[in-house]
Protein backbone atom coordinates (compact mmCIF):
# COMPACT_ATOMS: atom_id res chain seq x y z
CA UNK A 1 0.00 0.00 0.00
CA UNK A 2 2.80 2.11 0.93
CA UNK A 3 6.32 2.54 -0.36
CA UNK A 4 9.27 3.76 1.49
CA UNK A 5 9.20 6.99 0.27
CA UNK A 6 5.61 7.50 1.80
CA UNK A 7 6.70 5.94 4.80
CA UNK A 8 9.43 8.46 5.20
CA UNK A 9 7.12 11.43 4.09
CA UNK A 10 4.42 10.16 6.97
CA UNK A 11 7.57 10.31 9.37
CA UNK A 12 9.09 13.44 8.34
CA UNK A 13 5.28 14.80 8.39
CA UNK A 14 4.25 13.83 11.90
CA UNK A 15 7.84 14.99 12.73
CA UNK A 16 7.12 18.78 11.54
CA UNK A 17 3.67 18.69 13.07
CA UNK A 18 4.85 17.84 16.44
CA UNK A 19 7.93 20.80 15.56
CA UNK A 20 5.52 23.02 15.22
CA UNK A 21 2.88 21.58 17.98
CA UNK A 22 5.24 22.27 20.91
CA UNK A 23 7.50 25.23 19.91
CA UNK A 24 4.04 27.31 19.23
CA UNK A 25 2.95 26.23 22.45
CA UNK A 26 5.96 27.10 24.43
CA UNK A 27 5.99 30.69 22.84
CA UNK A 28 2.02 31.29 23.18
CA UNK A 29 2.42 30.33 26.66
CA UNK A 30 5.30 33.04 27.13
CA UNK A 31 2.81 35.55 25.79
CA UNK A 32 -0.60 34.00 27.32
CA UNK A 33 1.11 33.77 31.41
CA UNK A 34 1.31 37.22 31.56
CA UNK A 35 -2.55 38.63 29.74
CA UNK A 36 -4.27 35.62 31.62
CA UNK A 37 -2.34 36.19 35.32
CA UNK A 38 -3.35 40.25 34.11
CA UNK A 39 -6.77 39.38 33.55
CA UNK A 40 -6.89 37.87 37.14
CA UNK A 41 -4.86 40.69 39.12
CA UNK A 42 -7.05 43.63 37.70
CA UNK A 43 -10.15 42.19 37.95
CA UNK A 44 -12.96 44.10 40.12
CA UNK A 45 -11.85 41.55 42.78
CA UNK A 46 -8.58 40.99 41.97
CA UNK A 47 -5.26 41.72 44.01
CA UNK A 48 -4.85 44.77 42.31
CA UNK A 49 -7.92 46.07 40.54
CA UNK A 50 -7.52 47.97 37.84
CA UNK A 51 -10.75 48.25 35.74
CA UNK A 52 -9.59 49.85 32.42
CA UNK A 53 -6.47 47.48 31.97
CA UNK A 54 -8.75 44.48 32.78
CA UNK A 55 -11.46 45.52 29.89
CA UNK A 56 -8.69 46.28 27.40
CA UNK A 57 -7.06 42.92 28.25
CA UNK A 58 -10.93 41.31 28.18
CA UNK A 59 -11.29 42.44 24.47
CA UNK A 60 -8.03 42.03 23.06
CA UNK A 61 -8.55 38.10 24.27
CA UNK A 62 -11.97 38.47 23.03
CA UNK A 63 -10.76 39.87 19.90
CA UNK A 64 -8.11 37.25 19.01
CA UNK A 65 -10.47 34.10 19.89
CA UNK A 66 -13.05 34.56 17.28
CA UNK A 67 -11.16 35.20 14.45
CA UNK A 68 -11.04 31.82 12.67
CA UNK A 69 -7.66 30.30 12.27
CA UNK A 70 -7.97 29.77 8.31
CA UNK A 71 -8.67 33.50 8.12
CA UNK A 72 -5.99 34.39 10.71
CA UNK A 73 -3.48 32.41 8.59
CA UNK A 74 -3.60 34.02 5.53
CA UNK A 75 -4.36 37.71 7.24
CA UNK A 76 -0.64 37.06 8.68
CA UNK A 77 1.13 35.82 5.75
CA UNK A 78 2.79 39.59 5.87
CA UNK A 79 3.92 39.27 9.46
CA UNK A 80 4.81 35.90 8.93
CA UNK A 81 7.30 36.56 6.00
CA UNK A 82 8.66 39.03 8.17
CA UNK A 83 9.76 36.90 11.14
CA UNK A 84 10.22 33.99 9.32
CA UNK A 85 11.73 35.10 6.29
CA UNK A 86 8.89 33.04 4.27
CA UNK A 87 5.09 32.34 4.44
CA UNK A 88 5.37 28.29 4.19
CA UNK A 89 6.61 25.85 6.03
CA UNK A 90 6.93 24.27 9.39
CA UNK A 91 8.66 27.40 10.93
CA UNK A 92 6.57 29.96 9.26
CA UNK A 93 3.47 28.35 10.75
CA UNK A 94 4.29 29.31 14.05
CA UNK A 95 3.57 32.47 13.99
CA UNK A 96 -0.04 32.22 13.45
CA UNK A 97 -0.26 29.76 15.24
CA UNK A 98 1.21 31.58 18.35
CA UNK A 99 -1.47 34.25 17.10
CA UNK A 100 -4.22 32.20 17.71
CA UNK A 101 -3.24 29.97 20.81
CA UNK A 102 -2.12 33.20 22.60
CA UNK A 103 -5.90 34.41 23.62
CA UNK A 104 -7.02 31.09 24.12
CA UNK A 105 -4.24 29.70 26.37
CA UNK A 106 -5.06 33.20 28.30
CA UNK A 107 -8.13 32.48 29.24
CA UNK A 108 -7.33 28.97 30.27
CA UNK A 109 -4.82 30.19 32.56
CA UNK A 110 -7.38 32.77 33.90
CA UNK A 111 -10.04 29.99 34.73
CA UNK A 112 -7.50 28.05 36.11
CA UNK A 113 -6.33 30.79 38.63
CA UNK A 114 -9.73 32.34 39.42
CA UNK A 115 -9.99 28.09 40.48
CA UNK A 116 -7.95 29.05 43.47
CA UNK A 117 -9.48 29.35 47.20
CA UNK A 118 -10.02 32.63 47.76
CA UNK A 119 -8.84 31.82 51.25
CA UNK A 120 -5.61 31.15 50.64
CA UNK A 121 -5.02 33.80 49.05
CA UNK A 122 -6.38 36.34 51.99
CA UNK A 123 -4.00 34.27 54.43
CA UNK A 124 -1.24 35.19 51.99
CA UNK A 125 -2.50 38.74 52.26
CA UNK A 126 -2.91 38.71 56.16
CA UNK A 127 0.78 37.47 55.92
CA UNK A 128 1.80 40.56 54.03
CA UNK A 129 2.81 38.95 50.98
CA UNK A 130 3.37 40.89 47.75
CA UNK A 131 1.42 40.73 45.11
CA UNK A 132 3.89 38.90 43.03
CA UNK A 133 4.32 36.54 45.69
CA UNK A 134 0.94 35.69 45.78
CA UNK A 135 0.58 35.23 41.80
CA UNK A 136 3.93 32.89 41.74
CA UNK A 137 4.15 31.04 45.14
CA UNK A 138 0.65 30.96 45.86
CA UNK A 139 -2.01 30.50 42.80
CA UNK A 140 0.19 29.30 40.66
CA UNK A 141 1.37 26.20 42.65
CA UNK A 142 -2.28 26.05 44.43
CA UNK A 143 -3.68 25.98 40.01
CA UNK A 144 -0.84 23.67 38.87
CA UNK A 145 -3.05 20.58 38.24
CA UNK A 146 -5.81 22.84 36.51
CA UNK A 147 -2.84 24.23 34.89
CA UNK A 148 -1.62 21.20 33.50
CA UNK A 149 -5.22 20.34 31.82
CA UNK A 150 -5.49 23.62 30.39
CA UNK A 151 -2.40 22.54 28.60
CA UNK A 152 -2.94 19.64 27.58
CA UNK A 153 -6.66 20.86 26.09
CA UNK A 154 -4.48 23.72 24.69
CA UNK A 155 -1.86 21.21 22.93
CA UNK A 156 -4.53 19.25 21.65
CA UNK A 157 -5.81 22.36 20.50
CA UNK A 158 -2.45 23.59 18.63
CA UNK A 159 -2.49 20.35 17.19
CA UNK A 160 -5.35 20.33 15.25
CA UNK A 161 -4.55 23.84 14.06
CA UNK A 162 -0.93 22.98 12.46
CA UNK A 163 -3.10 20.57 10.38
CA UNK A 164 -5.45 23.20 9.04
CA UNK A 165 -2.78 25.46 8.30
CA UNK A 166 -1.62 22.59 5.24
CA UNK A 167 -4.37 24.73 3.45
CA UNK A 168 -1.52 27.00 2.66
CA UNK A 169 1.48 24.94 2.46
CA UNK A 170 2.14 25.08 6.96
CA UNK A 171 4.03 21.55 6.20
CA UNK A 172 3.43 18.25 8.48
CA UNK A 173 0.70 15.83 8.17
CA UNK A 174 -1.60 18.53 7.18
CA UNK A 175 0.13 19.74 4.41
CA UNK A 176 0.42 16.14 3.06
CA UNK A 177 -3.24 15.41 3.37
CA UNK A 178 -4.00 18.55 1.61
CA UNK A 179 -1.51 17.69 -1.59
CA UNK A 180 -1.96 13.81 -1.29
CA UNK A 181 -5.01 13.15 -0.13
CA UNK A 182 -6.84 16.21 -1.33
CA UNK A 183 -5.53 17.62 -4.38
CA UNK A 184 -4.68 14.04 -6.12
CA UNK A 185 -7.15 12.14 -5.07
CA UNK A 186 -4.57 9.60 -2.75
CA UNK A 187 -7.85 8.81 -0.12
CA UNK A 188 -5.30 6.17 1.53
CA UNK A 189 -2.50 9.27 2.21
CA UNK A 190 -5.59 10.91 3.60
CA UNK A 191 -6.80 8.21 5.92
CA UNK A 192 -3.20 7.38 7.27
CA UNK A 193 -2.52 11.00 8.07
CA UNK A 194 -6.07 11.74 10.23
CA UNK A 195 -5.21 8.34 11.56
CA UNK A 196 -1.66 9.48 12.57
CA UNK A 197 -3.79 13.32 14.07
CA UNK A 198 -6.10 11.03 16.37
CA UNK A 199 -3.13 8.88 17.49
CA UNK A 200 -0.73 11.83 18.49
CA UNK A 201 -4.11 13.62 20.01
CA UNK A 202 -4.54 10.62 22.14
CA UNK A 203 -1.21 10.25 22.94
CA UNK A 204 -0.82 13.70 24.34
CA UNK A 205 -4.00 14.00 26.33
CA UNK A 206 -3.57 10.24 27.76
CA UNK A 207 -0.04 11.42 28.93
CA UNK A 208 -1.13 15.05 30.10
CA UNK A 209 -4.10 13.72 32.26
CA UNK A 210 -1.54 10.69 33.97
CA UNK A 211 0.98 14.03 35.11
CA UNK A 212 -2.69 16.22 35.90
CA UNK A 213 -3.47 13.34 38.15
CA UNK A 214 -0.08 12.53 39.98
CA UNK A 215 -0.08 16.33 40.29
CA UNK A 216 -3.69 16.43 41.87
CA UNK A 217 -3.18 16.87 46.18
CA UNK A 218 -7.01 16.42 46.22
CA UNK A 219 -6.69 12.55 44.94
CA UNK A 220 -6.10 10.25 48.05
Amino acid sequence: MFNSDTIVMLLNGTKDTLYMTFVSTLFAYLFAFPIGIGLVVTKEDGLHPMGFLNRFLDVIVNIGRSIPFLILLIAVIPLTKLVAGKSYGSTATIVPLVIAATPFIARLIESSLQEVDHGVIEAAQSMGASISTIVFKVMIPEAKTSLIVGATIAIGTILSYSAMAGVVGGGGLGDIAIRFGYYRYQTDIMLITVVLLVILVQILQITGMKIAKKTDMRII
